[in-house]
């Protein structure tokens, strides 16, 4: 499994370079692991060959590949920063 890259706040960073790359990964990921799974009742055990790629394109597990689908969407639009303790989220101003 893929351990997670450092983003730029320090956090680990599961979000794709675009949305559709991180949408087409989502597809072959779910698909792989939804077909393995069903098609192993009716081709056999040889169908779960899919499940492990569908693991490498959810880059572990799916719920890092729903929090890199939050990341993906999010990043550029809120900015955090952090003064005396507390921490908050504003909306970068458009650039003119």
């Amino acid at each position: 499994m893929k351990t997670a890259t450092t983003g730029k706040g320090g956090g680990p960073d599961y979000a794709s370079a675009s949305l559709p790359r991180h949408l087409a990964r989502g597809a072959v990921g779910f698909g792989s692991l939804i077909g393995g799974t069903a098609l192993a009742f009716t081709v056999g055990p040889i169908a779960l060959l899919l499940v492990p790629v569908g693991l490498v394109a959810l880059r572990g597990c799916p719920m890092c590949w729903t929090i890199g689908l939050v990341q993906t969407v999010s990043r550029g639009r809120l900015r955090r920063s952090c003064e005396d303790g507390r921490c908050t989220l504003t909306v970068p101003a458009p650039p003119s």
